[in-house]
């Protein structure tokens, strides 16, 4: 299966190969994906970062200041660290989640792993995650590799996104099927 093509087709997913192409050929592409991963995270939890690379009035300069300042401060591979200035001089900060997320699918395909993005009400735990990538995989028949995130509005249960299947087992969707039903 060939997932480039449509990966390609979208800016931050010509950004994102490029990157998996560049961390392939120098084979850091595990050192890029915990960096990358580590940035993930800081933009979930760092208000500042978020504002850093949503801001359109940050000058082009101050913005590639402040991510050599970034990467350095949480310690990026040179790789990643390299990328952000790229993205900050070519004002492209603001489609780094959308990097992120393109690179994680290339890097799983290259692995041999299919990428499934879990949502639940709660963090969910290492055994939780680790019992549902067994139960994917079963279901699946190959690796999969868990895309973790919260979203408190589906109130319980899991919504798991693979490719362009869904499994929604939340409560907030079988409450509103229940309501539709009771309406008639």
């Amino acid at each position: 299966m060939e997932i480039s093509g449509g990966i390609q087709a979208s800016l931050a997913g010509r950004y994102a190969t490029a990157l998996f192409e560049l961390a392939r050929d120098e084979r850091q592409l595990e050192a890029v994906g915990a960096s990358l991963a580590t940035l993930k995270q800081a933009l979930n939890d760092s208000a500042d970062l978020r504002a850093l690379t949503t801001r359109p009035v940050i000058s082009r300069e101050q913005a590639t200041a402040a991510v050599a300042a970034t990467a350095a401060a949480m310690k990026l591979d040179p790789i990643s660290a390299n990328f952000l200035g790229v993205l900050a001089a070519n004002r492209r900060l603001a489609q780094l989640g959308a990097v992120i997320r393109a690179f994680n699918l290339l890097a799983a395909h290259h692995r041999g792993e299919t990428t499934a993005e879990v949502i639940s009400a709660h963090p969910l735990d290492d055994d939780q995650l680790a019992a549902l990538k067994t139960n994917l995989k079963a279901r699946l028949g190959r690796d999969v590799a868990v895309e973790p995130s919260v979203d408190p509005t589906i109130l319980g249960g899991l919504v798991v996104k693979v490719g362009s299947q869904m499994i929604d087992g939340s409560i907030r969707t079988k409450l509103n099927t229940l309501a539709h039903a009771m309406k008639g």
